[in-house]
């Protein structure tokens, strides 16, 4: 199945943020839901059918365009699920100039015989701002971990900001060694960039923060199970 969808931003010149346009096919389906605030909008993506499965490509595009404020959420997490052939999900985000992002999805879940590959891909203004969190669930109750590769790009003002790629399942045996995983099942990272943004202090088992190349910084976290990984990318 190939299925886009796209969701795009603009300020409403009264000091919001109108939604111009949501448009999706199944199992993409972005839905305008309740603001936490008047400047901002907030869209979830409910998933119209089962997957990702095997064989999958849907694409999510999102725009933000300048002075806009947009929050994209997911309803539930995605399963990648095997197939006949690999799967692939793809998220473009483009944030203007004085807008922000924030991208707080449900985790991926690497069913066992999955070969998938969750893919990002973010461009940002010199004033723009991201809130930018992915996770990773290796598996689900009782099973064991699928392939499955997370790989994530974000650039401003068209040079490169961060770019990370995870890959973990049966071709990638090392994913579970001391200096990936070790023997947690679940991964994620949140990077936040603003112009004014300053690193937290943190030292903390199962995390790591670091600065960017530019006004912002990464956290990374691992844990043995995904309500401790949510806390510790809930900054």
């Amino acid at each position: 199945m190939k299925a886009a969808a796209r969701i795009v931003a603009e300020a409403d010149g009264r000091g919001g943020t109108r939604l111009v346009e949501l448009y999706g096919e199944a199992p993409l389906l972005p839905r305008r839901t309740l603001s936490a605030g008047p400047l901002s909008a907030r869209v979830h993506v409910v998933g119209g059918a089962a997957g990702p499965l095997g064989g999958d490509d849907l694409h999510l595009d999102i725009r933000v365009g300048p002075g806009a404020h947009l929050s994209v959420h997911t309803v539930a997490a995605s399963v990648a699920l095997p197939g006949p052939a690999g799967s692939r999900t793809l998220v473009t985000a483009t944030v203007a100039e004085d807008a922000s992002l924030t991208w707080l999805p449900e985790p991926v879940v690497a069913a066992r015989g999955c070969d998938h590959r969750a893919e990002s891909r973010v461009d940002l203004h010199a004033t723009a701002r991201l809130h930018w969190r992915e996770e990773l669930v290796c598996g689900r109750h009782g099973e064991s971990c699928g392939d499955l590769t997370l790989a994530m790009a974000v650039r401003q003002s068209g040079a490169s900001l961060f770019r990370h790629d995870l890959t973990v399942g049966p071709r990638a045996p090392w994913f579970s060694s001391p200096a990936v995983l070790g023997d947690a099942r679940c991964a994620g990272t949140l990077v936040v960039v603003s112009p004014s943004v300053e690193v937290p202090p943190l030292a903390r088992p199962g995390l790591a923060v670091m600065p960017l190349a530019g006004p912002g910084y990464v956290v990374s976290a691992v844990a043995g199970q995904a309500h401790e990984l949510r806390a510790r990318l809930s900054l």
